[in-house]
């Protein structure tokens, strides 16, 4: 199986041949994103950074699209959607609601959570888990709503 970056690579060679700009764009810049931090780390990105990077990107797209109906810019929506639905096509399946809610309560069973001061020990655990799978502000409500409840 081809790493993000070999996908990535494979991916602007067949836009720049079928002549797809829009795509080629969005590759580019997702390229670009990855390579700066290589050159400013002055490291080799495994899927995990680049997961990162992309998340990232899809956080950005995200409030942007808010950003762009606040001020009524439909056009400026679509083209963020646009490129929000490509990154995301580089992000693995998405858990629901319920296999978070499942991993929320091993990881308050496993750090012996018990009030809110122990959420920092809570995402902790939780972060590996859910990398790039799940909304972050998402895992947090429901550690808040979880160690809420005890």
């Amino acid at each position: 199986m081809p790493t993000l970056k070999q996908r990535l690579s494979e991916q602007m060679k067949s836009s720049m041949k079928s002549g797809d700009k829009e795509t080629l764009a969005f590759v580019r810049n997702l390229h670009s994103a990855v390579r700066k931090k290589e050159i400013d780390d002055r490291i080799d990105l495994d899927d995990s950074g680049v997961l990162k990077i992309v998340s990232t990107l899809v956080k950005q797209r995200q409030d942007s699209i808010e950003q762009f109906k606040q001020g009524a810019r439909q056009d400026l929506v679509v083209k963020e959607e646009a490129e929000l639905k490509f990154l995301q096509s580089y992000l693995p399946a998405q858990m629901d609601e319920t296999e978070i809610k499942n991993l929320v309560e091993w990881a308050v069973t496993e750090a012996k959570a018990s009030s809110l001061k122990d959420i920092g020990n809570v995402m902790k655990l939780l972060l590996p888990q859910v990398q790039g799978k799940a909304d972050g502000k998402l895992v947090n409500q429901l550690v808040r709503e979880r160690i809420g409840q005890n």
